[in-house]
């Protein structure tokens, strides 16, 4: 699968899966960031790409990148549809500091991987599921 990619940044590494190999793709803060603790801001990625139709990209924190950089990312998963594919659609990523850090330009902050996007369902109200219960909310591993 080809996708076409806008690099706002120039002099940062191309994407590409890790080892060549990893279902997931890194991507780079596009400029120095410092944040104070408590602070939020949209970190660009420096990227803007045209995803092929009926796909849509995941973004994620990295699994390091709170103990590196001391951030989360806001809205736990980033999802761009393939709809936001134009020259000035530029990825970010939104984070809050929990702590004072500084992240260099071209830190691997987070990553992405593309899914298919749902088929179209549709719901139906009934009275009674016919499965058994699970035993309520978080209740996996209890027993």
């Amino acid at each position: 699968m080809e996708i076409k990619v806008k690099y706002h940044v120039t002099d940062l590494p191309p994407l590409c899966a890790v080892d060549g190999k990893s279902d997931w793709i890194d991507l780079r803060a596009a400029q120095r960031v410092e944040m104070k603790a408590g602070e939020f801001q949209i970190i660009s990625l420096g990227i803007s790409m045209q995803l092929p139709e009926g796909y849509e990209a995941h973004i994620a924190p990295r699994s390091s990148t709170f103990m590196k950089y001391g951030i989360i990312q806001t809205n736990s998963v980033g999802v761009v549809d393939n709809s936001y594919c134009g020259d000035n659609d530029i990825w970010g990523m939104p984070a809050l500091a929990m702590r004072d850090t500084v992240i260099e330009k071209g830190d691997r902050i987070c990553q992405f991987r593309l899914m298919k996007k749902m088929e179209p369902v549709s719901f139906t109200a009934v009275e009674h599921l016919s499965a058994a219960d699970r035993g309520g909310f978080g209740s996996t591993g209890r027993y």
